[in-house]
This record gives structure tokens, sequence and C-alpha cells, in this order.
């Protein structure tokens, strides 16, 4: 399975409740932390829908 590499590059701040929930249910709390995913149909669900907030990267 691949992985994916998710940044936060802008802040939550001002952000409906959940997007901030959701950029939390993804390990990132603050403005450019960086975790690592299993691309799964859940994750990238949750990565669409903070998508304006993160950039993603795919790791080989």
């Amino acid at each position: 399975m691949s992985k994916i590499r998710i940044t936060q590059v802008r802040s939550q701040i001002g952000r409906l409740k959940n997007q901030k929930r959701t950029l939390e249910a993804l390990g990132l709390r603050k403005m450019n932390q960086t975790v690592e995913h299993d691309a799964t149909a859940t994750i990238l669900g949750m990565v669409n829908k903070v998508q304006h907030l993160v950039s993603v990267e795919e790791i080989k």
C-alpha cells in the first residue's frame, strides 16, 4: 500500500469545526507539521475535505 505525506500549510483559525476536527484526526495540530499515513480511502477522503489547508505528496 502506498503512503502519503501530509503537511498543514494554512491555519485552522476561523475554519469550520468539522474541518478543525478533521485536521486533528489526521494528527495535524500546528502549522508546517507533517504526518505520514497509508493512502486508504478513509484518509484520502479526510484529505479531500481539508485540501485547501494541506499539501500532499506521495512517498515512494
